[in-house]
């Protein structure tokens, strides 16, 4: 009877046969390892597939001297074929055996191989057995596992939020013991476990794990500043909980999880009692920069820094049917039209996790499609779309470049906002020969 394992062999990529035949016609042991086999079990897309050999680097660099390649981890070569990265690494242990190897990776689940000649997996620490009890088991001795690569502490939260397992009790109580050891850890190795665990389903089962555990005191402390203030029941409880509400309901879109994340992080700080109630004037420009501080931290790319601290910064739209148009454009002014429909978007799922608000939800609705009314129509964003610049400013005024040509097209830039129709060469060199009648 052919083994069923087999049927994951059609789906394997022809680059990674290739990569598997030239390490074995060169004498060396190759399989198949970690997220794929795994996936395959659980049914799920296979989107990354690495290999496990014999070979050293030094060697795995010979045998594919014509294809490009990089070597950032230690034993490890990474081949390049087209726009995707494939890992090839030599076997862990130092005793060239696959049982060797396997027993030194993180957990069951990703502790299998296959074998492309047999067809079959290798299941030496019962990985296929975890996966249907849905069980995160570390490999052998938890603390050894985890002193292997403390990453692993995080790699655990991760996967159990990602696959909805549980982690099994000997290996979560070894991890919450071990919690320091994340401070050994590269912020850029725990930005992109971060990010695995912001982007899964339901992201607040991870930070609430994390919270349990103590990691988060050691990479994210800002989170649990709330939790900290004894005296302050309404922080301890409301404002994690809420960040936590609003994360599952965005949209999993990156940007739009870190502005979650981070959008009220600031409250704890900046909080002050008016008439008995506590208040937390300006705490959007408060998170807003206490935000840029951590994904500077975690070495986040200046873009995506720059949008989610936007975001941060103008979540507290403030709107009221009351705004005339001038006003709905001066917001998407000030926010920028790259960035305003992330910001209605993220909006949305702040509202709701506050509560069922139909009256919010309804006003944002409505400035939804005022916004949308504008961006279709003429605008002028900044004073580069003004019909005059500062050449015809200073041409016009008899002025030298400085302070005053800057004023005066800013002056021009509201008078546009407010009507746009005006944003023509003659009508605004009409306006300026007003200023300079003035």
């Amino acid at each position: 009877m052919p083994n069923l394992d087999s049927i994951l062999k059609p789906q394997i990529p022809k680059f990674v046969s290739d990569i598997l035949n030239r390490l074995k016609y060169a004498g060396h042991q190759a399989y198949i390892v970690g997220g794929a086999v795994r996936d395959f079990c659980l049914k799920r897309p296979i989107t990354d597939w690495d290999v496990t050999t014999t070979a050293t680097p030094s060697e795995i660099k010979t045998i594919f001297r014509d294809t490009r390649l990089f070597a950032l981890k230690h034993d490890t070569v990474t081949l390049v074929d087209s726009a995707n990265h494939f890992e090839v690494t030599t076997f862990r242990g130092g005793k060239n055996d696959i049982e060797e190897d396997l027993g030194h990776r993180d957990f069951t689940i990703n502790a299998m191989a296959f074998d492309s000649e047999t067809g079959g997996i290798l299941d030496p620490r019962g990985g296929k057995a975890d996966i249907k009890k849905k069980l995160l088991r570390a490999v052998g001795d938890p603390e050894e596992r985890f002193r292997e690569d403390p990453l692993r502490l995080l790699r655990a939260v991760r996967f159990a939020t990602e696959l909805k397992f549980r982690i099994e009790p000997e290996t979560l109580n070894t991890l919450t013991q071990m919690t320091p050891l994340l401070l050994r850890v590269a912020s850029e190795r725990i930005r992109e476990e971060l990010m695995k665990v912001l982007m899964s389903p339901k992201p607040s089962t991870g930070f609430n794990l994390m919270f349990r555990t103590g990691l988060l005191k050691h990479f994210l402390p800002e989170l649990l500043e709330g939790y900290r203030m004894r005296q302050n029941r309404y922080h301890r409880y409301t404002v994690f909980k809420h960040i936590m509400e609003t994360l599952d309901r965005v949209e999993p879109v990156p940007v739009l999880r870190l502005t979650a994340l981070f959008h009220d992080i600031a409250k704890p700080r900046i909080r002050k009692k008016i008439d008995g109630k506590w208040r937390f004037l300006g705490h959007e420009k408060e998170s807003a920069l206490l935000s840029g501080e951590i994904m500077a931290r975690f070495k986040f790319s200046k873009d995506i820094t720059r949008k989610a601290t936007n975001l941060i910064a103008n979540h507290m739209i403030g709107y009221n049917s009351g705004w005339n148009d001038g006003a709905v454009r001066r917001l998407i002014r000030r926010v920028g039209q790259a960035d305003i429909m992330d910001l209605v978007e993220f909006r949305r799922a702040d509202i709701v996790a506050h509560g069922m608000d139909d009256q919010k939800q309804d006003l944002l609705v409505e400035l939804e499609k005022r916004i949308m009314n504008q961006l279709n129509g003429p605008m002028a964003n900044t004073t580069q779309d003004l019909a005059v610049d500062g050449y015809n400013v200073m041409d016009f005024l008899g002025i030298s470049p400085g302070p005053e040509v800057r004023r005066v097209l800013r002056e021009l830039m509201e008078k546009v906002t407010d009507h746009p129709e005006m944003n023509n060469k003659k009508t605004l060199l009409g306006l300026l020969e007003q200023v300079k009648r003035a």
